[in-house]
């Protein structure tokens, strides 16, 4: 049979669109790269063909041979910040990427308090309407990974590069905008953020089959039942928006999620540092910065849900997971509302973690005040602090400190700040053995050190 000329053109013109170079949508104009790095490009070309990559910055050739699969990858190595620059591939054609800076790059991911985008949806984020008019900042890029739930690791995700505008950073996380804005202002740098996250989620669905191998109590689905709202499901978060991207030159990781796992306090202590293990290791680039929010209070009802003990965990949490810090959001949670409108804050203070300890920037405290001891003498419980040289309430009454003796009934304390040393009594406690500060669903912090930065809720005993 005789195909006509027309249908073989037609044919030959597919076949040449697909053997051109294809990279992942992580890899599109305006990115930024990790700036000083061996960073990894990955994609798909002409099998067996010869590419060449040509780096702006410094028009170095690279030249590697395409395995049959057509799969290919490469390190390219980063100078220090600066562009615009173009990235060229050719296989036989040419793909050129243009407008990318070289900088810092960090990953924002969690539940519904990161996702959620300048312009609110039922909750307002506060000054929200400033913000966006001060969001033009061509030094400043967005990546936002689309939604997708898997039930097996993906080759690709939805997104693309922009510029940070008023009209982009109006959809964008209004956290990790921020975050990223005050990096971009500090460092004089570009900044890239990518973020990945899907509100009402728990931390199961980010996690990969293998870091949930030591949890049976896990349930991984085989198959994926689209009534349902698969993206709760253990592994598909991170099959779908987190697998393809892994791997990417970043510099650390920023992380808000523990709402949903209010129920499991006790076994989210143990899933979050095996995700952030899982992360690091499928990333390759060693334990670099996972910092996080912990979840702020909030007013709930529901009496199967541990909020104090969640944010316990992740109290916990910070003195297992190497090269971590976490930020405190006692003083900024709604009791009536979980997503608590004030975004700026907590995007601050995850910006001191990377400022002051990341980039070594002198002058910037970054760590809230945490319990180091506590002495019994007589009737009083005296309490010392590390990351507080003076504690202070802004010369207002703490009133949420609780004491208990041998019959485990915590009774109101009064408390005497000197300096970073905290001194509790009370009447109804003769011979205190325990204490607790706002452990409690709802509660507003009152402790701070002189940096402004609240002290967790926290209890001495396992009651």
């Amino acid at each position: 049979m005789r195909i006509p000329i027309l249908v073989l053109l037609v044919l030959c013109a597919g076949l040449k669109a697909v053997a051109k170079v294809q990279l992942p949508s992580i890899f599109t104009d305006n990115m930024v790269l990790q700036q000083q790095s061996a960073v990894a490009i990955w994609g798909h070309a002409n099998p067996n063909a010869t590419m060449h990559i040509i780096t702006g910055w410094d028009k170095k050739n690279y030249t590697l041979h395409v395995p049959a699969s057509g799969k290919w990858t490469l390190k390219i190595q980063t100078p220090k910040a600066g562009g615009p620059y173009t990235l060229t591939f050719n296989d036989g054609s040419l793909l050129n990427l243009r407008n990318i800076l070289i900088g810092e790059v960090w990953f924002c991911s969690g539940q519904s308090n990161m996702e959620m985008a300048l312009k609110g949806n039922s909750s307002p984020v506060l000054n929200a309407g400033e913000i966006i008019l001060a969001a033009d900042n061509p030094s400043l890029r967005l990546y936002r990974v689309g939604r997708a739930a898997n039930i097996a690791p993906a080759a690709d995700l939805k997104g693309r590069w922009v510029e940070s505008t008023s009209e982009t950073a109006r959809d964008f996380s209004a956290l990790a905008f921020q975050y990223g804005q005050f990096l971009q202002k500090k460092l004089k740098v570009p900044i890239g953020i990518i973020l990945s996250s899907a509100g009402g989620t728990m931390i199961e669905a980010w996690m990969s089959r293998n870091s949930l191998n030591d949890f049976p109590e896990v349930k991984i689905p085989e198959r994926l039942d689209p009534a349902q709202a698969v993206h709760k499901e253990p592994t598909v978060l991170y099959n779908g928006m987190i697998a393809p991207v892994a791997g990417y030159g970043i510099k650390g990781f920023l992380w808000l999620q523990g709402e949903s796992n209010r129920h499991e306090p006790e076994l989210y202590e143990k899933l979050f540092p095996a995700m952030v293990a899982d992360w690091r290791k499928i990333w390759k680039l060693g334990e670099i910065p996972f910092y996080y929010v912990q979840i702020a209070p909030y007013g709930g009802t529901d009496k199967t849900r541990n909020g104090p003990g969640l944010r316990e965990a992740q109290l916990k949490a910070s003195k297992i997971i190497p090269n971590c810090g976490m930020v405190c959001t006692l003083d900024i949670g709604m009791e009536t509302d979980i997503h608590f409108m004030d975004k700026t804050t907590p995007a601050l203070r995850a910006a001191y973690w990377a400022l002051g300890k990341t980039y070594g920037i002198k002058g910037i405290n970054y760590h809230s005040p945490e319990l180091k001891t506590m002495q019994i003498e007589g009737n009083a419980a005296i309490l010392n602090f590390d990351y507080a040289p003076y504690l202070t309430s802004y010369r207002k009454p703490l009133t949420l400190f609780e004491i208990a003796g041998q019959d485990r009934k915590f009774y109101p304390a009064k408390a005497i700040i000197k300096a970073n040393q905290i001194t509790l009594s009370s009447n109804d406690v003769p011979q205190p053995i325990a204490v607790r500060y706002a452990y409690k669903e709802w509660v507003k912090a009152e402790l701070f050190n002189n940096d402004g930065l609240p002290a967790s809720s926290f209890r001495t005993d396992n009651w």
